[in-house]
């Protein structure tokens, strides 16, 4: 009797048939839920977190210091927003509108220095595992997992969808080392977050990206051939018998090549003009829009990166004008966007939306030539709306430099803390590594006052 052949992957013909070879199994689609139960008082549904990516500057968001001198005071001029004792950058004037939607908590801290500790600090609530002699922090499968993948274990898929998404891009050092934190780390990955990112500038969020679509060359009708094939063989008896795991991830499989159910909430062509216009066409504005359309749909945590690989916040040069005109417009927009979006439909009464960068900027201008400010771990700013904060407020500040917390310090585990707070978890709640160890998710007190 003939060998069989070997498949890609190191399967034979039979088996790749068996297991669904070709019709896209990914490793995401057969994460199911194994952790422990939420509270059912949780104040919020899903999260969307707005991760600001390079370390905007609290001195030009959040927490400007207009009776400061010097560069601690900067360029731009502050603006009152609708809460009476908020002020807002100039550049913000759509947000400043929304601040009774806004917790903003102006002494966040740790002590990261890298992309790479900050990234991971704010994305998980705990240090990362040292490196040696690795100065940056890039992923590594012993660190802690993303607030996304804890929740791809602890509620698995929501009808019909992962229980966590990250788009649009990776959060990374150029084209070289994807920072820590944006994974599921010790849970293992199959509880990775589903990563739909759109790389080319022509790929804009809003439609699946290509690696979830069909070549041109490749028809519907064509893989339903082939899927009908394959039924006929399970159902007649040849042998081949598919466990109930790879049916499961074959059926998710097929449904996203089919772009049917509950896909579409990745595709805006539904939505309005007037809808699209008011995010706007940047690639983290249309992101915004496809993580409102996802907890729509029942997604639990979607992470939204601010697209560093075209401008990011990271500006040790160039700092004002990039500020001025590449940066805090068409975030100013999105973000207003979103939680006004959200508001109308009734959905931000129970999503929580995080505003956060993996840290702030040094209260003194660097010697560059175009001026820039440096990371500052020792203070920044952080913000929250929704599910169930409570709006219209500061928490904390900083001092007269914006260089260290003033009152009511919060480190950024507490912060990680009260975010799962709101999704329902307790200080007992657990998750289990690859070792079936268990590992608490909350490790300090979240800030109940902002509830």
């Amino acid at each position: 009797m003939p060998r069989q052949q070997q498949a890609s992957g190191g399967l034979t013909r039979r088996q790749a048939l068996r297991t669904g070879g070709g019709l896209a199994p990914l490793a995401f689609l057969a994460a199911d839920a194994n952790g422990t139960p939420l509270q059912p008082k949780a104040t919020a549904r899903a999260c969307i977190f707005l991760h600001i990516t390079g370390g905007p500057a609290q001195q030009e968001t959040f927490d400007m210091k207009p009776q400061a001198t010097g560069a601690a005071r900067g360029e731009f001029d502050p603006i009152a927003s609708r809460v009476p004792g908020i002020d807002v950058c100039e550049f913000m004037p759509k947000t400043a509108r929304l601040t009774h939607h806004l917790a903003i908590i102006r002494s966040m801290h740790h002590d990261q220095t890298f992309h790479g500790g900050g990234t991971h600090y704010n994305l998980t609530g705990r240090p990362h595992q040292p490196r040696t002699p690795q100065p940056e922090y890039y992923l590594d499968s012993r660190d802690a997992p993303s607030i996304g993948a804890v929740f791809q274990q602890l509620t698995g898929f929501r009808a019909g969808l992962p229980a966590s998404v990250h788009l649009p891009f990776w959060i990374q050092q150029g084209n070289v080392g994807r920072f820590a934190g944006q994974d599921a780390g010790f849970l293992g990955q199959r509880f990775d977050p589903l990563r739909v990112f759109y790389v080319a500038k022509t790929d804009l969020p809003g439609t699946l990206p290509r690696t979830f679509r069909l070549p041109d060359t490749f028809p519907v009708s064509r893989l339903d051939r082939r899927t009908s094939l394959l039924t006929s063989l399970e159902r007649g008896g040849s042998g081949l018998e598919t466990p109930v795991q790879w049916k499961r991830q074959r059926e998710r499989a097929m449904e996203i090549l089919h772009a049917g159910g509950a896909w579409q909430a990745f595709s805006i062509k539904d939505e309005s003009p007037e809808t699209r216009e008011l995010y706007g066409d940047h690639k983290f504005a249309r992101s915004c829009l496809v993580a409102r359309r996802l907890v729509e749909a029942g997604v639990k945590v979607v992470q939204v990166n601010w697209p560093g690989h075209e401008t990011h916040f990271d500006t040790h040069g160039g700092h004002f004008p990039d500020m001025k005109n590449a940066l805090l417009p068409p975030m100013d927009r999105a973000y207003a966007a979103l939680l006004e979006d959200l508001d109308q439909r009734g959905l931000l009464e129970d999503t929580l939306v995080v505003w956060s960068g993996e840290f702030g900027r040094t209260p003194s201008l660097n010697g560059n030539k175009t001026a820039g400010r440096d990371h500052w771990p020792w203070v920044y700013t952080s913000v929250l709306a929704g599910g169930g904060i409570r709006g219209g407020r500061h928490y904390g500040s900083s001092d007269a430099q914006a260089a260290y917390p003033h009152d009511d310090p919060v480190h950024v585990s507490q912060f990680v803390a009260t975010i799962y707070h709101a999704l329902g978890c307790t200080e007992e709640t657990v998750v289990h590594d690859v070792q079936g160890r268990p590992h608490h998710v909350m490790t300090r007190r979240p800030l109940r006052q902002l509830f």
